[in-house]
């Protein structure tokens, strides 16, 4: 029969959240990649599951992706996992799941935990058009364009951070709704929820601990104006252009109101 990769997410935190369709494609696999061998085996150790494990992380994912590939065109079913969560979504994968797909072996993904998803619910911020944008950008033009996102913002941060990117945001928008989700799963556990202004404020000398979500409301609409329009305008300012003359360019190209487009921008 012909191989395939079975992609397994993994619990966030709690041990207690695998499922038991993870724990039986773990069982039955020929081989479990992972990015941290000693961490896997933790979980695997718990419920008594053995199993052949291969490290496959952001440094090796080529090389092993392609390794895999050949083995499972040989018959061998694979089974992915990361430390946390959903493979892929900001774990290593991609490459593993772009060579099956282009060699035309069956892919099958399990649902489970996600960080991301977990976060999104527990803030009681709007869950019905969200933008979960990894971890969040460095430079301060790409992390405005972020902040500036008119649906939810999911992000990932580190913990020495989230001071700073908050207080970019309590500047664009001091008023802007945000969710501050630490340890999800864990003993230690916490949820805050306040302002920009509020939560830049509070972050700003103290470093929260462990792993954390950022769950950051939608920036209000831009009355008149095109969303995607202002953003535009607001990037060829960042690239070098006068405001007047990006102003009139994306004005021509969207029909927006080169004056608001100006009056928005240009401050």
């Amino acid at each position: 029969m012909s191989g395939r990769l079975v992609v397994c997410p993994t619990p966030i935190g709690n041990l207690e959240d695998v499922t038991l369709r993870v724990l039986a494609a773990l069982r039955e696999a020929d081989v479990v990649a992972c990015e941290d061998t000693r961490h896997t085996r933790v979980l695997l150790e718990r419920y008594g599951v053995s199993a052949t494990l291969m490290s496959y992380h952001e440094h090796n994912e080529r090389a092993r992706a392609a390794e895999l590939v050949g083995r499972m065109q040989e018959g061998a079913v694979v089974a992915l996992v990361s430390d946390a969560g959903m493979p892929l979504v900001s774990d290593p994968g991609y490459a593993l799941v772009q060579g099956c797909i282009a060699a035309g072996l069956s892919v099958e993904v399990l649902p489970g935990p996600s960080a991301a998803l977990t976060a999104l619910v527990a803030s009681g911020l709007p869950s019905d058009a969200w933008r979960f944008a990894g971890f969040l950008p460095r430079k301060r033009g790409a992390l405005e364009e972020v902040l500036r996102s008119p649906e939810t913002v999911v992000a990932f941060e580190s913990p020495r951070r989230v001071g700073a990117s908050l207080a970019v945001l309590a500047a664009l928008d001091a008023a802007r709704p945000v969710a501050v989700c630490r340890e999800l799963t864990k003993l230690h556990e916490e949820i805050v929820r306040g302002t920009a202004s509020e939560l830049a404020s509070r972050y700003e000398s103290e470093d929260p601990r462990g792993e954390i979500v950022l769950v950051i409301g939608g920036a209000p609409a831009t009355e008149g104006l095109d969303p995607a329009a202002v953003d535009a305008v607001r990037r060829l300012i960042e690239a070098g252009a006068r405001a007047k003359t990006a102003a009139s360019v994306v004005a021509d190209l969207t029909g927006a109101s080169a004056n608001a487009l100006y009056r928005e921008t240009a401050t």
